[in-house]
């Protein structure tokens, strides 16, 4: 696994964390072997068709980034992150150096994909550590990126696992999306501030007041109120456990969720609270 070499530069890079990165890219390395894969940075030509292979089989044959950008991506200062089975590229996550208004100089993660027949082998998470990693290398202390509240999976994945918080949302963020997995979706989307100082654990997910929860054995929406101003403690908004079945078996079901989860997130977050957990019944803590 290749390691960048972290000197000051434009991007101010700091000693403090590239320091730790030792350590991260450790922590990858041994994920990767957990996972059964090898991991390395995509930069060369043919590793742009790699990672257009397996994105076409996640999304499906939609609006695929250029080849050509993927390669210009392959040749910044974080190139993407492949993991390898052989010779078979079978995962990968990409982003670049971005700027944010509160965090200063972060990394956006734009996409993590793994090919389907390969998911819940422990692979994201290896792509994501080493995506850490690369990170810490060149002093960047926070990675971003966005995810859609109602798939509790990846809700899991990113609070439980990783230990990120959702501290933004924003409704229809991408607009109409032709994807496999978006297509007829509005496009509803938590900002996710991940902290690379602390290592990748989570917050104790318990519960607190609901203000919205999953009813009966149809995972029905049932609205309980709204938070009360001044109001202490956590608030609790569970989602369905699978929402991607309920478009398919249930769409208008799967719509009233979209509306309703919307609604209370947006009011747990007018209180200034985020999401900082996610429990074992499918529900967001907000502190």
């Amino acid at each position: 696994m290749r390691r960048a070499r972290a000197t000051a530069g434009p991007f101010g890079f700091t000693a403090r964390l590239a320091a730790m990165s030792t350590g991260a890219w450790e922590g990858a390395s041994e994920a990767a072997r957990a996972a059964g894969v090898t991991l390395r940075p995509l930069t060369r030509l043919d590793d742009a068709d790699r990672i257009l292979g397996v994105m076409i089989a996640t999304w499906g044959e939609h609006q695929l980034i250029p080849r050509e950008m993927l390669r210009a991506l392959g040749d910044s200062a974080n190139p993407p992150y492949g993991a390898f089975m052989g010779e078979r590229l079978v995962g990968y996550v990409l982003g670049w150096i971005a700027a944010d208004e509160r965090d200063g100089l972060v990394v956006h993660s734009h996409m993590l994909a793994t090919l389907p027949e390969l998911r819940h082998r422990g692979i994201g998470y290896a792509l994501k550590l080493a995506q850490r990693a690369q990170a810490l290398d060149v002093g960047v202390g926070v990675v971003r990126w966005t995810f859609d509240p109602l798939i509790a999976r990846n809700a899991w994945f990113n609070l439980s696992k990783l230990g990120v918080v959702a501290d933004r949302f924003h409704r229809d963020f991408y607009g109409s999306m032709s994807d496999l997995m978006n297509r007829g979706e509005r496009s509803d989307r938590f900002v996710v501030r991940w902290d690379l100082e602390r290592p990748p654990t989570a917050e104790a997910a318990s519960g607190g007041t609901a203000i919205l929860l999953a009813e009966g054995p149809a995972d029905r929406p049932r609205p309980r109120r709204d938070p009360r101003e001044g109001e202490q403690g956590p608030l609790l908004v569970q989602i369905p456990r699978d929402h991607q079945a309920l478009r398919v078996e249930e769409p208008e079901l799967a719509r009233a969720w979209r509306e309703a989860a919307a609604e209370a997130i947006e009011a747990a977050m007018a209180t200034g609270r985020i999401a900082r957990a996610f429990t074992s019944d499918s529900g967001y803590v907000f502190a």
